[in-house]
């Protein structure tokens, strides 16, 4: 187990932390990730979006979307994530994720490379996800034209008992972000 790792900002010392956003396609997971970076750094802290699309193109290109290529590209942003908050980054990660067990190997890691881990669980409803359709997935699915959609056609197992529900579509991309900014602050990560 390596140990913490402190870093020093300006008059501050700073631990690292993953803060993983889970959530259907289309939840809002992206723009949270975003708009709380955008309040981080300002106030000094090393701040890292792993958003789940650039590191599809770039760390995982190849991977399909079957199970195990999915496990894949979740341990393997895991990593990632482990490893910049271990020295001192807070690390936001918009990430699918659609399996529980693969999210709890991520936690587990965390755990026992004794870095600071939160699950946040976007809990946007699919027919909410479906009518912003970002991407045009949701049409994409409806007109065949792709299968495996997740939340559609393909699973999404829902966290059970995140460190925070955010519901999305039910407040502004602001509320959500100072309402986990206000988590970060409790737990003594912002």
């Amino acid at each position: 187990m390596r140990a913490a790792r402190m870093t020093t900002v300006g008059d501050n010392d700073v631990t690292g932390a993953t803060v993983w956003l889970t959530g259907l396609p289309s939840a809002g997971k992206t723009t949270l990730a975003y708009e709380l970076a955008g309040l981080l750094r300002p106030a000094g802290h090393r701040v890292e979006v792993l958003d789940g699309d650039e590191i599809r193109e770039f760390l995982s290109a190849g991977l399909g979307f079957s199970r195990e290529d999915r496990d894949t590209n979740v341990q393997r942003i895991g990593f990632v994530a482990e490893l910049l908050a271990s020295h001192g980054v807070l690390v936001l990660v918009p990430v699918i994720a659609p399996y529980a067990e693969s999210r709890e190997a991520v936690r587990k890691r965390h755990q026992k490379e004794g870095t600071a881990y939160l699950e946040v669980y976007v809990a946007t409803p699919v027919e909410v996800c479906s009518e912003r359709d970002v991407k045009g997935l949701y049409a994409k699915q409806a007109a065949g034209e792709i299968a495996g959609l997740t939340g559609v056609d393909d699973p999404y197992e829902e966290p059970e008992s995140p460190d925070l529900r955010i519901e999305a579509h039910e407040q502004s991309v602001a509320e959500s972000a100072a309402a986990l900014l206000g988590l970060l602050r409790e737990r003594g990560l912002a």
